[in-house]
């Protein structure tokens, strides 16, 4: 991934940050039939590897872990908010026209190798880990004992566990670092104008970005 200096994200706590609060990572690898990409939830489990380790699972009928190579490098990409940015928000725009539209965004890219494992009590603490995670906001999180025993066994057998230990993470913030600072807080305005979830979560990137300070990705 193509990163400039103005756009890397290198603090190790806003990469992981990004990762646990936008979970549907987009795993890519080399296939049998070239390059293809599957979209899975996963958890960053920070205890093991020295980068830690996505843990997820998808259908035993996705033939995706049949094939997996033990040497063979996986991508995975998670993105965080992103917004198209219209120069009509730039002060520039009349002092002097030399403005043009762009597009901010937050992203995280996880390398790492796959592996499918099949054990149950592995895929049934996965399952317990992932419904934790996200059930965690809900006034009565649901947890699989809400569900029949025979049901979840059911479950279990239709599924194989996928499991990604890292290697590295990149980063990249484009969040108008590189604008004038009257532009940057043009930006910030317009976005909160729109008054959606995206924009005010891309907003409040390009407002720390503004004041200097170092921006926590969502």
């Amino acid at each position: 991934m193509y990163i400039n200096r103005h756009h890397r994200l290198d603090d190790d706590a806003a990469l992981r940050a990004l990762v646990d609060a936008n979970a549907l990572g987009t795993w890519v690898r080399a296939g049998p039939h070239g390059i293809e990409a599957d979209h899975i939830p996963f958890l960053l489990d920070r205890e093991r590897g020295p980068h830690g380790t996505l843990v997820g699972h998808v259908a035993r009928a996705n033939p995706v872990w049949r094939g997996l190579d033990a040497q063979a490098p996986s991508l995975v990409i998670f993105q965080g908010p992103q917004a198209y940015i219209t120069p009509n928000w730039y002060p520039g725009k009349a002092q002097h026209g030399k403005v043009v539209p762009t597009w901010d965004y937050a992203v995280v890219h996880v390398h790492g190798v796959a592996r499918a494992i099949e054990d149950r009590d592995w895929l049934l603490g996965i399952l317990r880990c992932l419904s934790a995670a996200h059930e965690a906001a809900q006034p009565r999180p649901w947890t699989l004992d809400d569900a029949p025993p025979g049901y979840i066994d059911k479950l279990l057998r239709a599924i194989v566990g996928i499991e990604i230990a890292v290697t590295r993470f990149e980063g990249k913030l484009k969040a108008s670092q590189d604008e004038d600072a009257q532009d940057r807080t043009g930006t910030v305005q317009g976005l909160r104008a729109l008054a959606c979830p995206n924009a005010l979560a891309m907003a409040e990137l390009v407002e720390l970005g503004a004041q200097g300070l170092k921006p926590q990705a969502r």
